[in-house]
């Protein structure tokens, strides 16, 4: 049976110009990037070319680029820094957090005595910015924010330039996990005063296991893996080369490409919410993902009108491959955080979250056929439902 693959926010499938990028620099440049001769000082060159294409595309200086292992080290390396090397005594973050950062907030608190406060989301999922600042006010301890760009369940996007000027004026550090946005639209980090951002490329056609921290020069942070000068010293170890050029080559792709890509998904977004909306009464989208000016294109959260807790493992049987919220949160027995904060008591009760998430690959023939199998399976509810009303 062929895989339909809707499950684009937790990995993507390589490009297959990623792969031969990728294949060339294992067979070709197996050199050791620290190492004084011609085969090391070629990988540190293929390394040194990728960090100035990504500095390029955030329009930040290339020594700001440190490369990592994915997103989730980024951000662990950034917050953890943060409380141990530059005096940071409170976070301010939100209950929306992807879990490597709220159990890295967490893990601070308790060992290093860190106070942490969360921002509530309404209903939505939106933050009231006016109480960031409030809360940013009102305390006079070193402070960082770390905010999600792009929720990685249902797409909603913070105004990362606002947050950035409001803890500029208020004199607080700025973190924002950038995973999903990254190479999926036009971020300008030289207008966004931020201070961190972190970058997976897996969620972009690139290899799993490679990625980047985005460290403003002037922030001072420094390495938590020590061991060697590689990466300015924040990240000592010897550099995956194959993955970093196979970053760049993921990158130079979607940069290349982020229009096309683009109107693409958002129609097939589009589609998939009229056709949803059309053929399954009752449901509903979570968040402002089902509105393009407010939520990332490539994530749509739906609230289908039957609780079922196996509807990804019916997918799957089906031969479509998707998810009910972050792959990092998959096989748990709970709902997750987010959508513990957006939904009531009797949605939680009734409503079975699903994510789908597309890239430039998906087609219309793939949402019809999970329109085609979200009926069946919502179809056999109502004769569940109905054979229990006539006992």
């Amino acid at each position: 049976m062929d895989k339909i693959y809707l499950d684009n926010a937790a990995t993507t499938p390589l490009a297959e110009e990623v792969i031969d990028a990728m294949v060339n620099v294992m067979k070709v440049n197996y050199g050791n990037p620290s190492s004084t001769h011609s085969l090391g000082q070629e990988a540190k060159i293929l390394i040194e070319n990728v960090r100035r294409e990504v500095a390029d595309y955030l329009n930040v200086s290339p020594s700001e680029i440190i490369f990592t292992s994915c997103g989730t080290e980024s951000n662990n390396m950034i917050i953890k820094s943060c409380i141990n090397h530059l005096g940071v005594e409170r976070i301010i973050t939100s209950p929306m957090e992807h879990k490597c950062v709220a159990e890295t907030v967490l893990d601070m608190k308790k060992r290093k005595g860190v106070e942490v406060v969360y921002l509530r989301p309404d209903h939505k999922g939106d933050f009231n910015l006016n109480e960031l600042e409030e809360l940013l006010k009102a305390s006079e301890k070193k402070t960082l924010v770390s905010l999600i760009h792009a929720n990685n369940e249902i797409g909603n996007l913070l105004d990362i330039k606002k947050v950035a000027q409001i803890c500029k004026e208020n004199g607080a550090l700025f973190h924002s996990d950038t995973v999903q946005s990254m190479a999926h639209m036009e971020l300008d980090f030289s207008e966004i005063p931020l201070d961190f951002a972190s970058c997976s490329a897996h969620k972009f056609h690139g290899p799993k296991g490679s990625g980047f921290a985005f460290v403003r020069k002037s922030s001072g942070l420094k390495g938590i893996i020590t061991g060697g000068p590689q990466e300015r010293a924040l990240r000592a170890g010897t550099e995956n080369v194959c993955g970093i050029v196979g970053l760049g080559k993921a990158l130079e792709l979607s940069l290349k490409n982020m229009t096309e890509y683009a109107t693409h998904i958002k129609a097939i977004k589009n589609y998939t919410v009229e056709r949803l909306s059309a053929e399954i009464e009752g449901v509903k989208f979570n968040g402002r993902s089902a509105e393009d000016d407010k939520s990332l294109y490539t994530v749509l959260s739906v609230l289908l009108p039957f609780k079922d807790p196996m509807i990804g493992l019916k997918l799957d049987m089906k031969g479509i491959a998707i998810s009910q919220g972050s792959a990092c949160s998959s096989g748990a027995s709970k709902p997750s955080m987010v959508m513990m904060m957006i939904l009531d008591e009797e949605e939680m009760q009734d409503s079975t979250p699903l994510r789908v998430s597309f890239s430039h690959l998906t087609t219309r023939e793939e949402i019809d056929s999970l329109v085609t199998a979200l009926k069946e399976i919502a179809a056999s509810f109502k004769i569940e439902n109905t054979n229990v009303s006539h006992r």
